[in-house]
């Protein structure tokens, strides 16, 4: 069974994700590919000690760079979208 930490890899500090955890008290998280929507919750409350009221989870398919005639792929990952109880917050500048 993987850790905690391995499962959380990082948190997503976008405009969008920024935006929804003040209006929604909703977190974005980076997390392993192979962690299911328990283990995840398992972890967020392991590392912040937080109630999880929800886990929304995407796979984020890999796009196609190139860079002049050369061609890549970035690598496919996985975005879980944790809903927390009212009341709850995660520091996110001091826990990580």
């Amino acid at each position: 069974m993987m850790e905690s930490r391995q499962i959380l890899k990082r948190p997503l500090l976008t405009e969008k994700a920024t935006i929804a955890r003040e209006t929604a008290n909703e977190y974005a998280f980076e997390v392993d590919r192979r962690a299911n929507k328990l283990q995840i919750r398992d972890a967020v409350e392991d590392l912040f000690s937080v109630t999880v009221k929800n886990v929304r989870t995407v796979n984020v398919r890999g796009k196609v760079k190139r860079m002049g005639v050369h061609q890549g792929r970035r690598p496919n990952w996985k975005k879980a979208l944790i809903t927390l109880e009212e009341g709850k917050t995660i520091d996110l500048f001091d826990e990580l």
